[in-house]
């Protein structure tokens, strides 16, 4: 199956670079490994995008799935194992197929970071990364969240709907979550905030009872039902073959038409590098990189 262009990741921005490659005429196929909308997807409430006071992360990101679809972008939903270059473009490596394309633009966005305190015993056992998706199991219980970024504070106010109490640990004193949503976590009377808090280790037969953290010094354990992890992502780039130019952190180095180091590469998203990382600049970055594999 050949194409035009192929592009890895189904998020904001895979989806804005879909939209913008099929209007203008090229064979594009969208190859996501779960569902569509990636991170955003999870997002219980998004007010930030122009023209929504107010939308759930997976009605908008749907939006834009629909609009791709419309357009005559093909999807499949495989998990990429390898890409390598060849002379007239690239291969794209899956379980069942493999797919050629002469550009290719990565948006496969990263993954969550781990705690390293052997959680993934207790994986789907009451350690979870997305609080939209499992909050609902815990309902009337009480959890605990590591975090204190955007991601972290917006778990906490959506859990609060849910749960019983709420534990929002962050490690130093300063959130990195902007200050209306720290104030508004603030005023939830079954949210309790710690600062200087970090997670020693986890507790519990089959599944998870309890954790151990160091909070200002001083050992203690809390009594939970669920821990929520929100302290970030990793890029996870595994599946090239090829070498790209990368920063100190791994994300992608590009330029302003999203063209990576390697000729006809593009990427766009959460794995690039870049300071400011919200569902408007994914859809930004790729609009310009469904956009440059026009002309290029």
């Amino acid at each position: 199956m050949k194409f035009d262009v192929a592009v890895i990741g189904g998020g904001p921005a895979g989806l804005s670079a879909c939209i913008f490659a099929t209007r203008a005429g090229l064979k594009t196929i969208c190859i996501e490994k779960l569902a569509v909308g990636g991170q955003a997807s999870l997002s219980y409430e998004i007010n930030n995008y122009p023209s929504y006071n107010s939308i759930a992360g997976a009605d908008l990101t749907y939006k834009m799935f629909e609009q791709a679809k419309q357009c005559g972008t093909e999807f499949v939903f495989k998990n990429v194992l390898q890409i390598t270059k060849t002379k007239t473009g690239f291969t794209i490596k899956t379980r069942d197929d493999n797919y050629y394309a002469k550009k290719l633009i990565i948006a496969c966005g990263t993954i969550p970071r781990r705690l390293d305190v052997q959680e993934d015993k207790y994986v789907g056992k009451g350690v979870s990364y997305c609080a939209s998706c499992d909050g609902a199991f815990f309902k009337g219980k009480t959890v605990a969240i590591v975090g204190g970024g955007d991601s972290a504070f917006e778990y906490a106010e959506y859990l609060s709907r849910i749960v019983k109490k709420v534990y929002l640990l962050n490690r130093s004193e300063k959130f990195r979550a902007n200050n209306l949503r720290v104030e508004n976590a603030r005023k939830l009377k079954n949210v309790k905030i710690l600062t200087n808090a970090k997670v020693l280790e986890l507790k519990g037969d089959e599944v998870l009872s309890s954790i151990n953290i160091d909070n200002n010094g001083k050992k203690q354990n809390l009594v939970v039902d669920g821990l929520f992890v929100a302290i970030g992502h990793i890029p996870n780039l595994n599946f090239l073959n090829f070498t790209i130019d990368l920063d100190d952190n791994g994300y992608i180095k590009v330029n302003e038409y999203m063209q990576t180091s390697e000729k006809n590469v593009y990427a766009c998203g959460d794995i690039v590098s870049k300071h400011f990382k919200q569902v408007i600049t994914a859809c930004a970055d790729g609009a310009i990189a469904g956009n440059s594999v026009i002309g290029d």
